[in-house]
């Protein structure tokens, strides 16, 4: 429950109107006293993020927002961070208070998660204190004025449900449904197992540098071997100056290398020409955002001149070590392929910087902490200011001229882009 990444998680949003019953909701999910619950509107502030695990569904992050008919100047802050929370939903729950109904407020919200392509599941919460003349009432409102049924009219699913979070009725109905909502694409099918035979080798080469965690290793790493094992495959793992003590000691070559991207230059070398090479941030392009953007960013990045813009973002923050590979390296390897400066900014979070359209290239982290739904949003983003935008992993393949090889495992022709 507590060691699915974050990332990997399926986000589940509760919007509405303040003390609709939003944080009650999420205790009764988890039956654990986890949202703070008060009667005082605006209790929530800041959207807050819970990981658990609901069943049937598995391991879930979920999102308690601040009423988004929060007023004031500080309620416009929140209001504005609840919506910022949509761009990483993955399903929304609108949470309504039967009490007072489904009104315009709620259409506007419901008709922007359509909008986004985010499933949505009214909840009239707070049934235990109404009568069933006043559940028949609700219904025919959301049929007769907005034009809502309770069954969704293209799935097997409902639209709306009825709830009580204090006596537990419709909780049960209401987490076997979320399953038959969740959108099926909201994680890749696999990061490398689905490219490769059921009981092949795949190398995997992890140095082990400044910029490794201290007894472990870092996530999109972890996260490769268990696909491997997950599709019956078997792996390798070494660092690169042991790769090819590595090769030679397999009676066949590999069905694949994978490589971290900062070591793809002496592992480009020793990798026989007929064995497939890609990395790990090739892999998570895939995986968790859209490669072919992605790969036109790289062919961007070959057009850069002297004195372009560029943006550098990360969607987290962590240690700057001396040899950093956002601040230090990346920007050392840029200025060698254009044969001058370059203008350098850089940002960190889920946000970009509100000048997006002033750069001619984004250059993203993996995302390795971001939901694939909020990978795709900022890629999207990007092309809506028609930016091209590339990640760490695919701009070191293009420096370093490794790029088409690096594609071509995961079946893309760099040069036909």
């Amino acid at each position: 429950m507590q060691d699915t990444p974050k990332g990997s998680r399926l986000h589940i949003s509760l919007f509405g109107r303040r003390n609709a019953g939003k944080s009650s909701l999420i205790n009764a999910l988890t039956n654990q006293d986890i949202a703070l619950v008060s009667d005082v509107p605006g209790t929530t502030t800041d959207p807050v993020y819970k990981a658990m695990e609901i069943l049937p569904i598995g391991p879930v992050m979920l999102i308690d927002t601040a009423g988004l008919d929060d007023v004031g100047s500080l309620g416009e802050l929140r209001v504005r961070k609840s919506r910022q929370v949509l761009d990483k939903t993955d399903v929304t729950l609108l949470v309504v208070d039967s009490g007072t109904g489904f009104g315009d407020f709620e259409k506007n919200i419901y008709d922007l998660c359509v909008e986004r392509n985010i499933p949505v599941l009214i909840i009239f919460n707070k049934i235990d204190l109404i009568n069933e003349d006043q559940k028949k009432a609700l219904q025919n409102n959301l049929e007769q004025t907005y034009g809502l049924s309770l069954q969704n009219p293209q799935t097997s699913a409902p639209q709306a449900l009825f709830v009580s979070s204090v006596t537990k009725e419709g909780i049960l109905q209401l987490k076997q449904n979320l399953s038959k909502i969740k959108p099926t694409e909201w994680l890749a099918p696999a990061i490398v197992g689905d490219l490769v035979e059921p009981g092949s080798m795949i190398v995997l080469v992890v140095p082990i540098d400044m910029a490794a965690p201290q007894g472990r290793l870092i996530l999109p790493q972890v996260q490769t071997i268990r696909d491997i094992l997950d599709h019956d495959c078997l792996t390798v793992v070494c660092k690169e100056y042991e790769l090819k003590k590595a090769l030679d000691s397999l009676k066949e070559p590999p069905a694949l290398v994978v490589t971290d991207s900062q070591a793809f230059l002496k592992v480009s070398a020793d990798v026989p020409p007929e064995v497939p090479l890609t990395s790990f941030s090739i892999l998570m392009a895939r995986y968790k955002g859209d490669l072919l953007a992605l790969a036109e960013g790289a062919k961007a990045a070959e057009r850069l001149n002297p004195g372009d813009k560029i943006l550098i973002a990360e969607s987290c923050t962590h240690h700057q070590q001396p040899d950093d590979i956002g601040k230090v390296k990346i920007p050392r390897w840029l200025r060698q392929m254009v044969g001058g400066e370059l203008h350098i900014d850089y940002s960190n979070g889920s946000n970009y910087p509100h000048n997006l359209d002033e750069y001619q290239l984004i250059i993203h982290c993996g995302g390795c902490m971001l939901n694939r739904k909020e990978m795709l949003h900022r890629i999207n983003q990007a092309q809506n200011k028609n930016i091209p935008i590339v990640n760490y992993g695919m701009l070191i393949a293009v420096v370093h001229g490794i790029l088409p090889r690096a594609l071509k495992p995961l079946g893309i022709d760099y040069k036909s882009i």
